[in-house]
């Protein structure tokens, strides 16, 4: 079963189609902080495909942190691990993960749209 809290967004089934998401794996959730800024304000929306989890390089990804959302782009470490990197790297440096602490996170799915209100 899946969470509902909030409005619901509309995708044409086209726009989802050229992003190769299935309507079914579309789940929308809002950015918190500005850890993401100035890309994604605090408030933003991103549009995350549930079916896609395994990690691209440089990817943004929707995580769930030890019960905290968080949205990050994220790095496969070598031997294992990981790297969490915010656009805001003044204020939020590179987080890098061992494998054990990596076991922390779940991967929610790949950002494929955002949407910014100023």
């Amino acid at each position: 079963a899946r969470e509902y809290f909030g409005p619901k967004l509309r995708f044409a089934k086209s726009t989802l189609k050229r992003q190769g998401v299935n309507a079914s794996h579309a789940a929308c959730v809002k950015v918190a902080g500005n850890s993401m800024e100035p890309v994604l304000p605090h408030g933003s929306t991103v549009g995350v495909d549930t079916s896609h989890t395994e990690i691209t390089d440089g990817k943004m990804y929707a995580i769930n942190h030890d019960g905290m959302l968080r949205v990050k782009m994220l790095y496969k470490l070598p031997g294992g691990g990981l790297r969490l990197r915010s656009y805001n790297t003044e204020e939020w440096p590179d987080e890098h993960l061992d494998t054990e602490k990596q076991k922390h996170i779940k991967i929610i799915g790949k950002v494929f749209w955002y949407s910014v209100l100023l």
